[in-house]
């Protein structure tokens, strides 16, 4: 047991990724307590926030004592174990707004596999793209698109059942993810252009039938499908009573804010979806400026750590996290203020969500293993 803390005390944490971290969770549960007061039901959702941050350091505490060599030789495992809850979830999930994306717990709560899926899905990508670096140093345009059909089989089997679920925003960042870890891979860029000339075929197509013919739409896609694109194209026209509301409570904070547990109007989802709305009513611009820099600072100081290292595979794994936070925080922020569409993704650290936060930790773990790695077990 001696030995055993002694290790740990050893282990020293990189106080530019720890510090954000902590200011992330006071943020949190500040905020959090400002949305308690505009649920309809009343939940003590700090308590439960509270407890997930604890959960969330101890977990990236143990992630960092295992080591990531452990986690990266046992990716299959949990790739497997993921699809396996993703495919559990269509027959035994809890369904909540329609969608059936989270599995009921009792005394803890819900869980949704999909957003451990996110952090699996970097892992098994980065040691994809790292072992086909290794074995092909100049690889041939075979070699690649055997390589590609591969990434895409991976990646095709959790966005469909996710999908199915239905949750079509985590489905995007699934796909993200992946372009942005294939982007830094080496790979030609050609394939990139390929990529977008189908996608952008793809959503044209999609768009065209939606706009000319909503019956056949319905027909071709079904009624879920057309529902989900219908809400994606409802923040053009800035309408929409969740979106009304909180730019109302935005618009109103001025400078300094409403004060702190003051939001003027009610608005759906104030803890998750709009917990920006919620910080900006009650700090206002300066609040917003405060937060938006240290959000910065943190994912400058990841690519930072990214740029340092030498090891490939841990290069991929930053990219893959990085590419994932800044989406999700313009996304939220930017459906918060109008100018992107509603797609229910949360703002990474701050709204409120057990398996989210938990998977966040994760990851926060990994991170510090790879700033700090040569520090690991030293005796």
């Amino acid at each position: 047991m001696g030995d055993f803390m002694k290790k740990i005390s050893k282990y020293k944490v990189d106080k530019g990724i720890l510090i954000p971290l902590i200011l992330f969770a006071i943020i949190s549960i500040i905020t959090i307590y400002s949305a308690q007061n505009l649920l309809l039901e009343k939940e003590n959702l700090v308590l439960k926030q509270i407890m997930w941050y604890a959960v969330g350091f101890g977990l990236a505490y143990f992630i960092m004592f295992i080591g990531n060599d452990f986690i990266y030789n046992n990716i299959k495992i949990l790739y497997i174990v993921g699809v396996i809850s993703l495919i559990l979830l269509l027959f035994f999930g809890t369904e909540i707004n329609n969608a059936r994306c989270w599995f009921k717990i009792p005394g803890i709560g819900t869980i949704q596999p999909s957003e451990f899926m996110k952090i699996i899905l970097i892992l098994t990508n980065a040691t994809l793209i790292h072992r086909f670096n290794e074995r092909h140093p100049n690889p041939t345009v075979m070699d690649e698109f055997k390589f590609l059909i591969s990434i895409v089989i991976v990646v095709a089997i959790p966005s469909l059942l996710t999908f199915l679920q239905p949750d079509t925003g985590v489905v995007l960042i699934y796909l993200l993810i992946t372009i942005v870890m294939l982007f830094i891979s080496g790979i030609r860029y050609r394939w990139f252009i390929i990529l977008f000339s189908i996608l952008l075929l793809s959503v044209l197509i999609v768009l065209v039938t939606y706009k000319l013919n909503q019956d056949l739409f319905i027909k071709i896609f079904g009624t879920n499908f057309f529902l989900r694109v219908d809400r994606l194209l409802d923040w053009s026209s800035k309408s929409g009573y969740q979106l009304e509301n909180g730019l109302a409570s935005i618009g109103s904070s001025g400078f300094l804010g409403n004060g702190f547990n003051n939001t003027p109007l009610y608005f759906p989802e104030p803890q998750t979806d709009f917990i920006f709305a919620v910080y900006a009513s009650n700090f206002g611009l300066l609040g917003s400026i405060i937060l938006l820099s240290l959000i910065l600072f943190f994912d400058i100081k990841l690519i930072i750590v990214a740029l340092k290292n030498n090891n490939n595979i841990n290069k991929y794994v930053i990219a893959g996290i990085v590419g994932m936070l800044i989406y999700q925080q313009i996304q939220n922020i930017g459906m918060t203020i109008g100018v992107m569409p509603i797609t229910g993704i949360t703002l990474p650290f701050i709204s409120y969500g057990g398996s989210s936060l938990l998977s966040y930790m994760i990851m926060a773990g990994i991170i510090f293993n790879i700033s700090n790695e040569t520090l690991r077990y030293t005796n």
